[in-house]
């Protein structure tokens, strides 16, 4: 399905998505983790700036929601406050979906009316997840108990709320990429910048295994 104001490109191909972003009141990491019946999901769906905040935006993606999302974060605004204003000026608000949280563990989502079913969003103490073209309700929920459950870094915890809601049948579409992208001030390679974490699957039929088999590999460096 194809967005018909759009040209026929991958952009403007809907994100049957499920995603997740995240906070570490312990250290300050800001993530986001993602999977989609789409190929490379994560050249489009996660942004975070360390010591600003983190966006999954989806769903007839409109990409600008990253830099600009987190620009007005970096101004001192909220999430509430941000998603607000960038769906106040989109004409194609109603088919968008973005998750945001700050450096001060805020969160907000927003699921635009047109967005395919199931979708929608939920939030917690310092997450929010969100997904469209789902099974159900049930694969956010697992989601959020998981990154509730989970001990360990920032890392560990996205990463089970990945899984946890492909294990309650994610994408009704199927499977295809998933991402992982943590950020912390100067914990990118020799501290030149803030890629603490940014491992994708691009196209596999286990995209949520093969990002956890890199995970495991990334946290050993």
């Amino acid at each position: 399905m194809r967005d018909r104001e759009q040209p026929a490109t991958r952009n403007a191909q809907p994100l049957g998505t499920f995603s997740i972003v995240g906070y570490d009141p312990k250290n300050g990491d800001l993530g986001v983790a993602v999977a989609s019946k789409f190929f490379a999901v994560g050249a489009v769906v996660p942004w975070a700036k360390a010591g600003v905040g983190a966006v999954a935006t989806q769903s007839f993606a409109n990409t600008t929601y990253g830099p600009r999302g987190l620009a007005l974060m970096a101004e001192g605004k909220t999430p509430e406050e941000v998603i607000k204003e960038l769906t106040a000026s989109d004409s194609q608000k109603e088919r968008r979906q973005v998750g945001m949280v700050d450096a001060k563990g805020n969160v907000a989502t927003f699921t635009g009316k047109e967005c395919i079913p199931w979708a929608g969003g939920i939030t917690g103490k310092h997450y929010a997840a969100q997904g469209n073209i789902l099974v159900g309700e049930k694969v956010v929920k697992a989601m959020g108990e998981a990154f509730e459950k989970t001990e360990g870094s920032l890392a560990e915890k996205l990463m089970a709320a990945l899984e946890a809601g492909d294990n309650a049948g994610g994408d009704s579409r199927g499977k295809q990429s998933a991402a992982l992208l943590v950020v912390r001030a100067k914990g990118g390679y020799a501290g030149f910048n803030d890629r603490y974490i940014d491992i994708r699957v691009d196209d596999h039929v286990e995209p949520t295994k093969e990002l956890r088999r890199l995970l495991k590999i990334a946290l050993r460096k």
